[in-house]
């Protein structure tokens, strides 16, 4: 469950401060922020005891109002939804921090101010790229990430998520799309969160 929790958080050192909000600006005025956003991930999981990473591939679809589908595709089929306040898993359902739907909807949405209050950030704005260090304030979830960074450009492109025991994930995110509603079975996948 670890493992999918440091997943869900969601979304570079170079010596700015939480208080430089002008950076967490610039960076989300260029984001692209839409309702929806959908597209395909690659990532890679590094675990200490193995020496080659486990990789798999999948797609996300994120809606601003009803949460976030992640459907890997290989090299297992499996499908994790998220909102606010649940995680659902073939495993069943269990309730989430608020933190960690704050994080989804602020990199996926483009609402990088609201992780200023879970979160230590450093960053740099480029013209043509961005990068983030997150570090978490929470002491919970200090005991399962110690950092995460995060690169784009008007989107989300790059995640890594460096876990306090030493395993690194890095998640890709390409042929992101915005439409302009969900489809039928996404629609479905969503109702399954509904309380």
């Amino acid at each position: 469950m670890i493992l999918i929790k440091a997943l869900l958080l969601y979304l570079l050192a170079c010596g700015l401060g939480v208080a430089d909000e002008a950076v967490l600006t610039e960076i989300a005025a260029r984001l692209a922020k839409t309702p929806i956003a959908q597209g395909d991930f690659h990532q890679h999981k590094q675990l200490k005891i193995l020496h080659k990473p486990l990789v798999s591939k999948g797609t996300f679809t994120y809606d601003q109002s009803k949460g976030v589908i992640w459907k890997t595709l290989t090299p297992v089929v499996s499908l994790l939804l998220v909102n606010e306040s649940k995680l659902l898993t073939g495993q069943g359902e269990q309730a989430v921090p608020a933190a960690f739907g704050k994080v989804f909807k602020a990199m996926l949405g483009g609402d990088l101010a609201a992780l200023t209050d879970g979160f230590n950030i450093t960053g740099t704005d480029r013209k043509t790229s961005w990068q983030l260090e997150l570090s978490p304030k929470d002491e919970m979830l200090k005991k399962i990430i110690s950092t995460m960074l995060l690169s784009g450009d008007t989107e989300l492109r790059w995640l890594e998520i460096r876990e306090a025991a030493g395993n690194v994930t890095r998640i890709t995110f390409d042929g992101i799309t915005h439409p302009a509603q969900l489809t039928e079975e996404q629609e479905a996948d969503f109702e399954r969160l509904s309380p």
